[in-house]
């Protein structure tokens, strides 16, 4: 092979485990490229940003480490701010590029860009090579074709389990091409140019997250062999406060920083050199089911964008700004809902017990379109991964692949199960560190002289409640 070459890279900014990454790298040349797509930092209609604050910064993070470490191996990151289909062809022609190595996306956004970009190059008899990546189980290995995907996930695990395997993870290249001379790399935008208000996150988030492959592979070894954590994943992952009572591998996942094959190596290595146990098996069970998302999403397309979901169905919601804007802003009254709103929109995370709980009382509760919930996770998650996140939403709104269509989280009972002693609420909410366990996920039923007697003045302190449901009534006694 002789030529030179380019590496468009996507949510897959690492270099372990990097099919186009080991494929490019046999060419004489190779121009690794990444496009700060305007289209990801626009406003959406519901007045948010598409790409919100910290998920800009954990990107902006990720792409700098990736820089780093493409230079270390000779080469070097070109990064331009533009449409993958106009930059990408402009470098081409200006530096006589014939082919184009990246991974495949599914959902209907990243589709357009790739057809409009191999469109684009296709007039000057450019050679592409798309490639499956960002799988536990590789697409070829899969015992059914795509378009056969169960949609129950008990049945794809069990079927993937039986009769699939995970395969090993790629090695990094030893060294890369050179660059061709004279090509600008081109410089990391910052929040300003991207149009994005960049902001610290809270101090009180449950842990530093800082993007880049060398972070992700520090968090790795960190959660299984510093601390052996994973030894108790089972028992804790639903866990509220701390670093470690999840993987919180899910940032890294996201921006490609660190593929799920890595994971489940070190996860296999894990029971072989510690312990095997409920909890490992646990840790490869998320992995599948982040595989049956992207799975779900490449057999149905756009329709996991659609109100009624992959079921077609006809949901009936009301269109509330009042509840959205509160729901969005973490003060809906209800106490487990708000801390958890406010997690998200101080750090950028949000537990997943948490996410299913206020996706639920949005949705279930309020009644309010899912969509706006789903877009909403997208712009604030630093983990938001388009087929995890929109096809967890058709889940909980009961338009996906959940086989109990009437699934719904009582927030009550989810908050004295979950956060007995009210730890959680205090953590987020401080206006609320006087009330004592009793009364700390039932702020909204206590009257004012009680609320005045805990130094917390109604509806100025802590905002009344804009909704509460009949389902919760045998979970309000004040007796735990």
């Amino acid at each position: 092979m002789s030529r030179n070459g380019i590496i468009w890279f996507r949510n897959d900014l690492r270099l372990h485990d990097n099919a186009p990454l080991l494929a490019a790298s046999k060419n004489t040349q190779l121009i690794p490229v990444y496009c700060f797509d305007p289209r990801h930092f626009e406003t959406t209609h519901y007045g948010f940003p598409k790409t919100g604050p910290y998920r800009t910064t954990f990107l902006l993070e990720s792409v700098s480490a990736l820089r780093d470490q493409l230079r270390s191996l000779g080469s070097d990151l070109i990064i331009r701010y533009g449409k993958p289909e106009i930059e990408i062809p402009e470098i081409a022609r200006a530096n006589n590029s014939s082919a184009l190595y990246f991974h495949k996306e599914f959902a209907s956004e990243e589709i357009a860009v790739e057809k409009a970009l191999v469109a684009a190059l296709a007039k000057d008899s450019f050679q592409v090579y798309p490639t499956y990546g960002n799988f536990l189980y590789h697409p070829d290995d899969l015992p059914f074709p795509v378009n056969e995907t169960p949609n129950v996930f008990t049945q794809f695990r069990k079927t993937l389990e039986k009769r699939s395997h995970v395969q090993s993870p790629l090695p990094v290249p030893d060294k890369l091409p050179p660059l061709p001379e004279n090509i600008s790399p081109g410089e990391l935008p910052d929040g300003k140019k991207l149009g994005i208000a960049l902001k610290e996150p809270d101090r009180r988030r449950v842990l530093n997250f800082t993007g880049g492959e060398l972070n992700a592979l520090k968090r790795v070894q960190h959660y299984l062999w510093d601390s052996r954590a994973l030894s108790s994943y089972k028992l804790t992952r639903n866990g509220l406060l701390g670093e470690d009572y999840s993987s919180k591998f899910s940032p890294w996942l996201a921006n490609g920083c660190l593929s799920p094959r890595q994971i489940h190596q070190a996860a296999r290595r894990y029971e072989q050199e510690v312990e095997k146990n409920q909890s490992t098996y646990w840790l490869i069970f998320e992995l599948v089911w982040r595989d049956f998302f992207r799975y779900v999403a490449w057999k149905y397309g756009r329709r996991i964008f659609f109100p009624g979901g992959i079921r077609d169905a006809r949901p009936n919601w009301q269109d509330n700004e009042i509840f959205m804007q509160a729901w969005q802003d973490g003060k809906t009254g209800i106490p487990f809902i708000d801390a958890n709103m406010r997690e998200l929109n101080e750090s950028g995370f949000m537990s997943n017990r948490g996410r299913q709980n206020v996706a639920s009382f949005l949705v279930k509760d309020l009644r309010q379109d899912w969509r706006f919930g789903a877009a909403y996770f997208e712009s604030m998650l630093i983990d938001y991964d388009v087929y995890s996140n929109w096809g967890n939403w058709n889940y909980v709104a009961g338009i996906g692949n959940d086989p109990r269509e009437d699934r719904y989280f009582n927030v009550i009972s989810q908050a004295k199960r979950y956060d007995p002693k009210g730890d959680y609420v205090r953590h987020w909410l401080p206006e609320l560190q006087t009330l004592p366990v009793k009364k700390i996920h039932i702020v909204f039923q206590l009257d004012n002289q009680t609320l005045q007697k805990y130094k917390i003045r109604p509806g100025k302190d802590y905002p009344q409640a804009i909704y509460t449901a009949k389902a919760w009534r045998k979970h309000l006694s004040s007796k735990y």
